[in-house]
């Protein structure tokens, strides 16, 4: 009985360390996959470029920056390519109207 609990022991170590393993190798091929990048963009300088031509532009930027923050990207230019950010794209308003500027 006593040699049976450092063994069980040593087994969920093991079990955990490969849990683990298996999950950052799991990561690191979801990379590829992923189009958003991974470190915070500075959506205050993105949505300021965004929103330059705007009739509204406090409107645009507040709009953008929500945005922004939860898909952590802005379309390049000041309107269209959407493309490029699908998240941005893809929000709607409780109207389902776009969202993002």
């Amino acid at each position: 009985m006593a040699v049976l609990k450092p063994v069980i022991a040593a087994l969920f170590v093991s079990l955990f360390v490969l849990h683990l393993v298996q999950a950052t190798q799991m990561g690191s091929n979801s990379d590829s996959v992923t189009s958003y990048p991974k470190e915070k963009m500075d959506c205050g300088g993105a949505c300021a470029a965004r929103c330059t031509l705007s009739s509204r532009p406090r409107l645009c930027k507040r709009a953008c920056g929500t945005c922004c923050a939860r898909c952590n990207c802005v379309p390049p230019g000041t309107s269209g390519n959407l493309e490029t950010c699908a998240c941005y794209a893809n929000m709607t308003t409780r109207n389902n109207k776009r969202k993002c500027p």
